[in-house]
């Protein structure tokens, strides 16, 4: 099994959709693929920052997930990321109300030391040379960098973005970043066209539609479960990538071949984030359920079929 390092927000979120809204609730990249990566039981370590206000009972949350939370860095005087939107009634759009970054905004992140060897590790959406000083502080080449991003970034720091994608293995993003980040509508053709940037393999999520790995000349997809209710979409891309990550980790093996059930783990999981608010179905969520859901993935998936 291999270490993990996690790195992103751990933030407050608001959230308003058509099912409801909250006041402040636990939130953050980092906060959804820790839940999500906790669920193989490896060795993993959320880097991040807080502040003041942050309730311990949250941090007990992940240290009670096995989650070493040594490397999120808390400033007393300081107020935590906090983010606030509304999502429209398709449920795939939203509007942000209040973004404040706070003690977000001079986030130097700092790796605990016995993590400087973690094979994996997962960059979750930031500034990319913050991502990029992660990179710098690994003591050896992890053997498997992921990098999660988002159209912000290659709106205002996609110098910065070019030179982090060149030292990564894998990269998360959705279609229409892809579209954005390449200039090409084909996915097939913005795919190899990132794979020249950089990453060897590419990952393309297309929301309740699933998502595409993309290895050399290898595709793989991997469709969304049918839900009767989404509840809440925040998080789930984050989920996604902690449930791929979380899957490499325990298992050692950065195959194209185990990547396929890395995007199935990954899909599995945030389908279960969205079907309440923030973290509230990641906190509770039982390795029976989620094997039940898997077996869910497999029906739906898994045919024969008479060739002619």
């Amino acid at each position: 099994m291999s270490k993990l390092v996690i790195v992103g927000t751990v933030a407050f979120d608001a959230i308003e959709t058509p099912f409801g809204k909250t006041d402040k609730i636990l939130g953050g990249a980092a906060t959804f693929i820790g839940l999500a990566a906790s669920q193989f039981n490896v060795d993993a370590s959320v880097v991040s920052i807080v502040g003041g206000d942050f309730p311990q009972e949250y941090l007990d949350l992940l240290s009670n997930k096995n989650i070493d939370v040594s490397g999120i860095e808390i400033v007393k005087e300081g107020k935590t990321f906090y983010w606030k939107g509304k999502y429209h009634n398709d449920m795939n759009s939203r509007d942000t109300l209040v973004t404040e970054l706070n003690v977000l905004e001079h986030f130097n992140p700092v790796v605990p030391s016995e993590y400087r060897d973690a094979e994996v590790v997962m960059l979750g959406n930031l500034h990319p040379m913050v991502q990029m000083s992660v990179l710098d502080q690994m003591e050896n080449k992890p053997k498997l960098v992921i990098l999660d991003t988002m159209n912000f970034w290659m709106d205002c720091a996609l110098e910065d973005l070019h030179k982090v994608i060149k030292r990564i293995d894998v990269i998360t993003i959705n279609d229409e970043e892809a579209r954005q980040l390449t200039g090409e509508y084909s996915l097939v053709v913005a795919a190899k066209k990132i794979h020249e940037m950089g990453p060897k393999y590419v990952v393309i999520k297309k929301g309740e539609h699933g998502a595409l790995l993309f290895h050399d000349d290898h595709v793989f997809y991997a469709p969304a479960l049918p839900l009767k209710e989404v509840f809440d979409p925040t998080g789930a891309g984050d989920t996604f990538a902690g449930g791929f990550a979380g899957y490499i980790a325990k298992t050692g093996d950065v195959s194209f071949e185990n990547m396929k059930n890395a995007v199935i783990y990954g899909s599995a999981l945030a389908s279960f984030c969205v079907e309440k608010f923030g973290t509230q179905r990641m906190e509770d969520l039982s390795s029976r359920e989620v094997h039940e859901r898997l077996q869910q993935f497999k029906s739906l998936t898994q045919f024969d079929i008479e060739l002619t």
